[in-house]
């Protein structure tokens, strides 16, 4: 990889090594060590998604406009300012201020960071590039977390004050590597005939394969990632009888599946449609909730129980490596030249309106709903295999099996040499 790509694969692990400092611990910090309440540590982190939500339709043009690395310098100090004064807050409205600022800077990084590897990639290497992205991104959180749970203690509120200074500090380092960065140009907007913000969305919705990815998109991190830390907790913890410590296990297992297999996974993913890859991993999937069915209301002893909750978190984990190298540059596929940025910080924005409808619709059902809630979620993990099947359909060999196509195009190469690109 060049030198531009290693600079944002260090920038991507950063910001992850930052995040993991402090995420696991927001709750515990807002609610016990400031005294404000479990209400207000719920209403942080829903500040987070609506920050989110607010911000991504204008990152996009922002991105499209005036190019990824200005956005993403911008995010990084934005959201270090706000790691910086959520660290330092002791009252509600302070701390709820800071969780926007800081919820807003990263949602926009997600988008910028996303746009800057499209356009330091080919259709050859954009897979392994997002593999590598997704890859340091949980090392980073693991990382971060491992330490950060070694520096905090929750009976001095000053070790949160320095948990977030050092996440406001690795967004500040970040902002010099990142500045370092020297992109290939590519077009701009402004490159082109002026166009609307309105006129650029309506353009995105006009590409129907690109809606049904975002619709395939919602309901694949509504049915995943919207559950982690929410739903399947919550069932593990009431209906399987996990301990707290064998919750931490087994998102552990997810993350050390995602480590080691992410890049063997890489290698069986290129050789195939990517329609085909999202199929596989709803089944994969649609295994998991049945296992996770048998940990909560099977009649085994607890320690099956407890490995087959483990086994969960792991299966989840396969799909994801599964993902990282397909849905990124399918994205950029689908998206017309100089609209990349658009079309990642929609796809982000679907991404985070899932993740905050996803912990509210699965919590309540997973804490009280034993039943009803492994198979709601299964028949959602059946349907990203239908919603796959159909994506498929609208997909063009490129955008749906770009190695085959590349193959065809080298084995036609030179017997067309000296031919009119008849087949073009």
């Amino acid at each position: 990889m060049g030198a531009a790509m290693r600079r944002i694969h260090v920038g991507n692990a950063l910001s992850a090594f930052g995040l993991g400092f402090t995420v696991p611990y927001l709750y515990v910090y807002v609610a016990q060590v400031r005294g404000l309440g479990a209400m207000t540590a719920g209403l942080v982190l829903a500040v987070f998604a609506v920050a989110a939500l607010v911000v991504l339709p204008f990152a996009g043009r922002a991105i499209v406009r005036r190019g990824p690395l200005p956005v993403l310098l911008v995010a990084l100090v934005t959201a270090s300012v706000g790691a910086l004064s959520l660290g330092l807050s002791g009252v509600a409205a302070a701390v709820l201020l800071s969780a926007a600022v800081l919820g807003a800077g990263q949602a926009v990084m997600q988008p910028a960071l996303a746009t800057m590897i499209v356009e330091c990639s080919t259709a050859q290497t954009r897979s392994g590039a997002f593999a590598t992205q997704f890859f340091l991104q949980n090392l980073g959180l693991g990382v971060g977390g491992l330490i950060g749970g070694h520096l905090v203690d929750p009976t001095q509120a000053g070790s949160f004050t320095l948990l977030f200074s050092l996440e406001a500090a690795m967004f500040l380092l970040l902002v010099v590597v990142m500045a370092t960065v020297r992109l290939p140009h590519a077009p701009r907007i402004t490159d082109a005939p002026a166009q609307s913000a309105g006129a650029s969305w309506k353009q995105l919705l006009g590409n129907r394969a690109m809606v049904q990815l975002c619709v395939l998109g919602f309901v694949l991190f509504f049915a995943c990632y919207g559950q982690f830390e929410s739903g399947l907790s919550a069932y593990g913890v009431e209906a399987a009888g996990i301990s707290t410590s064998a919750l931490g296990t087994a998102l552990a297992a997810n993350t050390l599946v995602i480590v080691v297999a992410q890049f063997a996974v890489l290698r069986f993913v290129e050789r195939r449609k990517r329609s085909r890859v999202i199929a596989s991993v709803g089944l994969i999937w649609a295994v998991a909730w049945a296992v996770a069915g048998y940990a909560g209301l099977g009649n085994g002893s607890q320690t099956m129980a407890t490995a087959a909750f483990i086994s969960t978190y792991a299966l989840f984990g396969l799909g994801e490596a599964m993902l990282s190298p397909t849905l990124a540059p399918l994205v950029a596929d689908l998206a017309p030249t100089g609209m990349a940025g658009q079309y990642n910080s929609a796809f982000a924005l679907v991404k985070q309106l899932a993740l905050a409808v996803g912990p509210a619709v699965g919590g309540p059902l997973g804490a009280s709903l034993h039943a009803p809630y492994i198979v709601v979620f299964l028949l959602f993990s059946l349907g990203i295999t239908v919603l796959a099947v159909r994506l498929g359909r609208q997909l063009t060999e490129a955008q749906n099996h770009p190695s085959a196509a590349r193959s065809r195009v080298v084995a036609q190469g030179p017997a067309a040499a000296g031919q009119a690109p008849a087949h073009a």
